[in-house]
């Protein structure tokens, strides 16, 4: 298996109460898209919704050095794939409830909620996104500085 699937299986084993499904697949995705430069700093898995009923809807979520990543592979055929750059995140938000809690990623174009994450799990999530992301937003803002 590849590192985005080892890296998911720690997450795994830290938040077991985290709701997900066909992880290598999910996993396979990512990787699939990964930039022969890209390094994976941390992945989870969640589910792209919003609703805490539907649960087939397992994606595998990367951060890399040069973006967020996340990747769903479909039943049948095909798979979708989202990458956040650093340029288009805005902000982060996080719900956390009785068992579980959500992320949600606002970002220029659009915003994407995870969802039915191990409560546990959130701020380990929130801090590794959001330092990531702060660092490499002042990259930006220097660069057009020049």
């Amino acid at each position: 298996m590849g590192i985005v699937y080892n890296k998911v299986l720690e997450f795994k084993k830290k938040h077991p109460m985290t709701v997900g499904f066909r992880l290598a697949k999910n996993a396979s995705i990512v990787e699939k898209h990964l930039n022969p430069d890209e390094e994976v700093l941390y992945a989870f898995y969640a589910q792209k919704n919003d609703n805490p009923f539907n649960i087939i809807s397992t994606a595998v979520v990367a951060l890399t050095n040069q973006r967020i990543l996340i990747g769903r592979k479909r039943v049948v055929f095909g798979y979708f794939l989202d990458s956040i750059t650093p340029d288009l995140f805005n902000d982060l938000k996080v719900l956390g409830g009785i068992i579980w809690g959500k992320l949600y990623i606002d970002t220029i174009k659009e915003f994407v909620t995870l969802s039915n994450i191990s409560k546990d799990a959130l701020s380990e999530i929130e801090t590794k996104i959001s330092s990531f992301m702060m660092i490499e937003k002042k990259k930006y803002k220097e660069h057009d500085k020049i």
